[in-house]
């Protein structure tokens, strides 16, 4: 019988600035992200830890370092935009099958919290697998524009 990982959420202080660059900088990581446009460098990760970090300040919520068995295996979360509660989910390449149960897990959480009456997912649309997402009750809402990007959006009910 197969081993299946424990998944666990930690703060992204936690996790080295070395092995951030080196997620983000994959090129398997990028084709499905199109506001990352250039490499990063250790002064990009620490910046981007520190947004992440204030967005925990600021809302009580935010995103995640995602370990699986104790390994970094890429980050996501919640991030508050206006009134909704946005998810997303950044995992390495050789992860990139946990992210179904990275994200029930996620939704599980997001249920519990009486802040979150929905969930919104943000996909480009490189994205074009989206039967499990479907499956999971969300339902497409619109296209819209995030920092000059087009982007499809989701909302699942979480209440």
């Amino acid at each position: 019988m197969k081993h299946a990982p424990k998944i666990e959420f930690a703060r992204l202080p936690s996790i080295s600035l070395q092995d951030i660059v080196a997620h983000m900088n994959d090129p398997r990581v990028s084709e499905h992200m199109p506001l990352l446009v250039s490499k990063w460098t250790p002064d990009d990760a620490r910046s981007f830890v520190a947004a992440k970090e204030d967005m925990w300040r600021r809302d009580g919520l935010g995103h995640w370092a995602i370990l699986s068995d104790g390994v970094y295996v890429g980050w996501g979360g919640f991030q508050k935009e206006g009134r909704d509660w946005d998810f997303g989910l950044v995992l390495k390449p050789d992860s990139f099958g946990l992210g179904l149960r990275i994200t029930r897990k996620a939704i599980a959480f997001a249920t519990t919290d009486p802040r979150i009456d929905f969930v919104t997912f943000l996909l480009p649309p490189s994205r074009k697998n989206i039967g499990a997402l479907l499956r999971g009750g969300a339902e497409f809402v619109e296209n819209t524009q995030y920092n000059g990007e087009v982007f499809k959006k989701f909302r699942l009910e979480t209440t």
